[in-house]
């Protein structure tokens, strides 16, 4: 059974910083990506950015230059590095792992952790 456990998340000021992290109940490179999403209240789950086994990194437009996705192998631990916070990055952020079994994809997801950003 899969776990990923969010944490970091709450309320800031903007331009503040904050750092979500999410601890997977097992070895990480048993999955094919981990990565986060967001979801503010009345709006769709978006991608925010995720990080494959091999380290490549990919951002939402609207998130560049400002967060970082990492990982940690020895701690089976990704984590969110948020910076120059918006009001609009207020959501709902949640953990995500995938892994591909031939032609089926099992998506993992968090309980979430809320993420306020106040102007």
């Amino acid at each position: 059974q899969v776990q990923l456990v969010e944490s970091g998340g709450g309320l800031v000021q903007a331009g503040g910083s904050l750092r979500l992290s999410c601890a997977a109940s097992g070895n990480i490179f048993s999955f094919n990506a981990m990565g986060w999403y967001r979801q503010a209240p009345g709006k769709q789950r978006e991608l925010v950015a995720f990080i494959t086994t091999g380290g490549n990194t990919n951002y939402a437009d609207s998130v560049k230059d400002r967060f970082t996705v990492s990982r940690d192998n020895a701690k089976n631990t990704v984590y969110l590095q948020m910076n120059s916070l918006k009001p609009e990055d207020t959501a709902v952020y949640y953990c995500n792992a995938v892994r591909y079994n031939g032609p089926i994809t099992n998506n993992y997801w968090g309980q979430g952790t809320q993420v306020t950003v106040s102007s």
